[in-house]
């Protein structure tokens, strides 16, 4: 199977600047490439994002879009991002305090 050049992801317009950020580290590119070695267009994955040692886990939907260039991915496949319409996910700093979202 040939390895993909690109593979497209799209975030909720309402993840937080924060959750932005977390989803484009290189480390969390590399987890991605690990765990989704096989994209398909249309795949959603419920990522968890780091929030530090005392708050609640956030659990992102990230969506496949596209995949470009071959159907696996590999340590060379770049991870891209787009944003999507927002579907009430609340992130940030505010998910470690008494006042964040609950389950």
């Amino acid at each position: 199977m040939p390895t993909a050049d690109r593979v497209v992801v799209s975030y909720p317009a309402d993840l937080s600047e924060w959750g932005r950020g977390q989803v484009t580290t290189r480390h969390f590119k590399a987890w991605l490439r690990r765990v989704h070695p096989s994209p398909q267009a249309g795949d959603v994955w419920e990522e968890f994002l780091d929030v530090g040692c005392c708050g609640n886990t956030l659990d992102v939907p990230l969506r496949v879009e596209r995949v470009e260039g071959g159907d696996t991915m590999g340590p060379e496949t770049d991870i891209t991002y787009e944003e999507r319409g927002a579907c009430g996910i609340e992130g940030g700093w505010r998910v470690q305090s008494a006042g964040g979202p609950t389950t």
